[in-house]
């Protein structure tokens, strides 16, 4: 089990206040202070410091968090996998961005179950930020997530690399002719909810020409990947997804790309697990088994 004090340290790094996690652990300032001293005379090391009144984590105590991270998903991981295998099968949780699980997990679970009936599955699809909080609690096991990750704290696997396009229905009345990028903030741009992995490399891209989401005239945030693509196909807004995304909608005429000329991009769809995980090996034999289904 988990060390009680590595989890008062966890606690007061997500709240960065030892009175708030006194409060969630329901013990004493005191022996919040207590337990995070313990650790620091442990490591020889300051874990915390305050920058004016913030709580702030020193580099040792950001190593100390991403891997108390990693020990505590291991160790929900092996109790789950303890009572699936005295069950007789095999329990993989996992996680999918939007894109990746309604476009492409479907096909490779199909065979996936054929080939391996005896496991037992559970994937839940969310956005990038969801499934990484999920990861930190221990509640997936890894995850193929098409958005930003900090690198330092996931170890990865590159699973494949997408177009990202813009589209619009196949009648949409532009208010001018579009060439470039710009021509088009004068339409409403139907996204993603923030946190999703679709809007982030939109928002990255638009930052990296000075521009940004309020530069269109109007938007309309949808969390559903079916809706913005009825929606654009009704001519309700112009929208920016992954090639594969709707790659039959673009075949049946449902949907054309807006062809830019300042508008080339691409990016990577990611498996990931959290960094120095007990699993790694594991979690690489089933990334390369989804892989070769691809």
């Amino acid at each position: 089990m988990l060390d009680f004090r590595m989890e008062t340290f966890l606690t007061v790094c997500e709240y960065m206040n030892f009175t708030r996690a006194a409060e969630v652990l329901n013990i004493t300032q005191p022996a919040v202070s207590q337990h995070v001293h313990h650790l620091e005379k442990h490591y020889q090391v300051k874990l915390f410091h305050y920058e004016g009144k913030k709580l702030r984590l020193t580099p040792p105590g950001e190593m100390l968090r991403s891997a108390a991270l990693t020990m505590m998903h291991d160790e929900l991981s092996l109790e789950k996998r303890m009572q699936s295998m005295s069950k007789g099968f095999q329990d993989i949780r996992f996680g999918a961005t939007m894109t990746v699980g309604e476009v492409i997990m479907a096909r490779i679970l199909k065979q996936y179950l054929v080939q391996y009936p005896e496991t037992q599955l559970h994937m839940e699809v969310g956005n990038t930020q969801e499934l990484l909080q999920k990861l930190d609690d221990g509640e997936l096991d890894f995850a193929l997530v098409e958005g930003f990750f900090k690198k330092s704290e996931y170890d990865f696997l590159h699973f494949s690399t997408e177009n990202y396009i813009a589209v619009c229905g196949p009648d949409y009345p532009f208010r001018k002719k579009v060439r470039r990028l710009e021509d088009l903030f004068g339409e409403r741009l139907l996204l993603r909810e923030f946190g999703s992995g679709t809007r982030e490399v939109l928002e990255r891209y638009l930052d990296s020409k000075n521009f940004g989401i309020d530069d269109f005239a109007k938007t309309a945030e949808i969390g559903s990947l079916h809706t913005i693509k009825e929606l654009t196909k009704e001519g309700l807004g112009i929208t920016f997804l992954y090639e594969i995304a709707v790659r039959q909608e673009l075949e049946k005429g449902e949907l054309k790309e807006i062809r830019l000329k300042d508008f080339k991009l691409s990016h990577d769809f990611t498996f990931i697990w959290r960094r120095g995980s007990i699993y790694a090996d594991m979690y690489r034999v089933l990334f390369h088994r989804f892989s070769e289904i691809v």
